[in-house]
């Protein structure tokens, strides 16, 4: 059985961002916050995206965005974490109802989950737990460590994966067993934007090499149990 993802809590991103509310007004104000600015990526991609344009969207004056957000930065890296919480969510409800017996079938549901997300989830083709394109837009200095100013993106997940796989990757080495995640994160990241850059559903020829490429590096690395 997978580790429960709450007992795991997402790196702390320090520095500039703003203490998320506790109060339910407040709490639904940052959603609604998170929610247009989502919607705003699919619109406008993430170079438009501005912090009047979100409020105004989200309905809510500026100052009450920067009441919870220190800037654009903060904004999208809030958005890239509540992207990796969902996901994580997701990817322990399949592995609750369909428990993979090693690497590889933790692999095809991992990949399957971020795939169903990229199709459905509003934003997260500009931002899923980064930035999906090629580079950082304006007023984002550090387009690296949005999820944690300590590790990169990927080593963010990588470790959120790690827990989450629990006894399944029980028997590896816990450095080794970041290092490949994180390098099946690279690869699969990559292959992946082929697979979306010219079919919003993305190609499953492509998909499926993505799953194959990646299952047979974690199995090589790690064992098929």
């Amino acid at each position: 059985m997978s580790a429960d993802t709450r007992s795991h809590p997402a790196p702390g991103r320090t520095g500039a961002g703003r203490r998320r509310p506790v109060q339910q007004r407040s709490q639904e104000r940052y959603e609604r916050i998170l929610d247009a600015c989502a919607a705003l990526l699919d619109q406008a991609g993430a170079a438009a995206l501005t912090t009047k344009e979100v409020a105004q969207r989200a309905q809510v004056p500026i100052g009450t965005l920067y009441q919870f957000f220190a800037g654009k930065e903060d904004l999208l890296a809030a958005l890239a974490g509540r992207n990796l919480d969902r996901y994580l969510d997701r990817l322990d409800g399949r592995l609750r109802a369909e428990p993979p017996t090693g690497p590889a079938g933790f692999t095809d549901l991992a990949v399957e989950e971020f795939v169903a997300m990229k199709r459905t989830v509003p934003g997260f083709g500009q931002v899923d737990f980064g930035f999906a394109g090629p580079a950082a837009p304006s007023g984002v200095r550090d387009d690296r460590h949005l999820l944690d100013t300590e590790v990169d993106n990927n080593t963010a997940v990588a470790l959120r994966l790690q827990a989450l796989g629990g006894e399944l990757f029980a028997a590896a080495d816990p450095v080794a067993l970041t290092l490949g995640l994180r390098v099946a994160l690279e690869a699969a990241d990559a292959v992946l934007k082929l697979a979306f850059r010219g079919d919003p559903q993305g190609d499953p020829a492509m998909i499926a090499e993505c799953k194959r490429l990646v299952r047979g590096y974690l199995v090589e690395q790690l064992g098929p149990h």
